[in-house]
């Protein structure tokens, strides 16, 4: 799975299914940080962690046309940047949940990251969507979804509106969009 923004983060994570509620991975995130001082207010500063990760489906409901889901997902690993010597313990303890049918698409999550040279990072998202048509599993699935996101940089707020095209077809899922930070590409692959 990988995801990339220009404004935002750059996400590449790998992970192995071990059981049908589990699975293990590694990953690896950089994304640039305000400075909180008001002179500053349009300076960054640099971070780059790597780690490990772990995730879980806490519960699943199949509904007669619909599922839903509740997901943990965690990372733990380490973390560099600007202002720091070496690198720090990194850990990010994830929730998520999502609504989908055929035709239709919720989903929300909120993801902390925590270490001590970080100040507070978190992360908070709403997702909304739908599908153009129903498909059999050997078509391709267009959807249109928009997402809310807003994330904590200490005291420092970002809040972004990216609608985004989404393309499923069997393993392979693909959503690009844009908002006023740049370009986003999300894929995921599942074989």
């Amino acid at each position: 799975m990988a995801d990339f923004s220009r404004g935002g983060e750059r996400d590449l994570a790998v992970n192995f299914a071990v059981t049908g509620h589990d699975a293990i991975g590694a990953m690896t995130t950089r994304w640039k940080e305000p400075m909180s001082h008001a002179a500053h207010a349009d300076r960054h500063l640099h971070r780059e962690a790597v780690g490990l990760t772990y995730t879980r489906l806490l519960h699943r409901w199949n509904l007669p046309h619909a599922q839903a889901n509740l997901w943990f997902v965690g990372a733990a690993g380490s973390v560099r940047g600007q202002g720091w010597q070496g690198a720090q313990t990194f850990w990010s303890p994830a929730v998520m949940a999502d609504y989908e049918t055929t035709r239709l698409y919720l989903g929300a999550g909120f993801e902390p990251k925590r270490s001590d040279g970080l100040v507070r990072h978190d992360s908070a998202w709403l997702r909304a969507g739908f599908s153009f048509y129903e498909v059999d599993y050997e078509q391709v699935q267009p959807w249109l979804i928009v997402e809310s996101k807003r994330v904590r940089y200490g005291s420092v707020t970002r809040n972004e509106l990216t609608p985004l095209l989404r393309f499923i077809h069997r393993g392979l899922f693909v959503e690009v969009g844009r908002n006023r930070d740049g370009a986003q590409l999300n894929l995921m692959w599942s074989y």
